[in-house]
């Protein structure tokens, strides 16, 4: 596994970076060339880790410094305000059994003029655990309304957008309804080889640039999950084999692994 390229592209792997390693995320600045040191140590070229900083500039995640001639980036309050609701959803997954009650159902009519305000919807809606429908109907199995409606307000699309609260019906065969929203089989699939990806170096001494190197691929591979997973309640559909084992070895590795990491991070970006 290390040396390899990650299977990613490297804008989101800045992401992973950042939430991970940018210490106080208000105030910390980065080094330009230690983020694109960083992502080579990860498989990826300076051109291409140059060009992924920038975009992800463009996009409103970061915003870059010139001091003397050197250039160094922090986090947008945006990116701080999203990093914070990853961090929720990526530390909570599976931590507790979510009983049987109301879904979401959300659709959306959000015109081709307001197409990156619908993209940006997409992506949040799939982190919140919807899964899509039919025809701009998305579904949670969860009350999300007061993280839609929040949602709906910020990207000033709610005059495009309808949301319902309900139940499904007993009579139906809840986990065959769900698939049409969710692979879960897939699902399944991919928690058993994140367990067998990552679960030799449990209980592992592992040098700092490693360390550094496994952390982002447990992190970044982990943080897919909550987009992946709507979290269906036991008592209507059984969890996804392996999720237990793998957010225990989650959690388990990112905290071993987590000092090396930072310290390597650190010494990587100081400029």
């Amino acid at each position: 596994m290390p040396g390899d390229a990650f299977d990613t592209s490297p804008q989101e792997l800045v992401v992973t970076l950042l939430g991970s390693y940018v210490h106080p995320r208000e105030t910390r600045r980065v080094w330009s060339g230690g983020l694109v040191a960083a992502l080579a140590e990860l498989g990826f070229s300076d051109g291409a880790a140059r060009i992924a900083l920038t975009r992800v500039v463009r996009r409103g995640l970061l915003q870059r410094h010139r001091e003397g001639r050197t250039v160094h980036y922090s986090l947008t309050r945006r990116t701080i305000a999203l990093l914070a609701d990853g961090d929720h959803r990526i530390f909570s997954l599976g931590r507790r059994e979510r009983a049987a009650g109301e879904w979401t159902v959300l659709w959306q009519s959000i015109p081709e003029s307001r197409r990156q305000a619908r993209e940006r919807l997409v992506r949040r809606l799939r982190f919140l655990g919807f899964g899509p429908y039919q025809d701009g109907t998305w579904i949670a199995p969860h009350d999300r309304e007061a993280e839609v409606v929040a949602l709906l307000g910020e990207l000033d699309v709610t005059e495009h957008a309808g949301l319902l609260l309900g139940r499904p019906s007993a009579a139906l065969d809840v986990r065959r309804f769900a698939g049409r929203a969710w692979d879960l089989d897939d699902l399944a699939a991919r928690y058993t080889a994140f367990v067998a990806q990552f679960g030799g170096y449990a209980g592992k001494e592992t040098p700092d640039a490693e360390a550094f190197e496994v952390h982002a691929r447990l992190v970044h591979t982990f943080r897919a999950f909550p987009s992946l997973d709507p979290e269906l309640p036991a008592d209507l559909v059984p969890a996804p084999d392996r999720r237990a084992a793998a957010v225990e070895l989650f959690h388990d590795l990112y905290t071993a692994l987590a000092p090396a990491a930072q310290r390597h991070f650190d010494e990587v970006t100081k400029g």
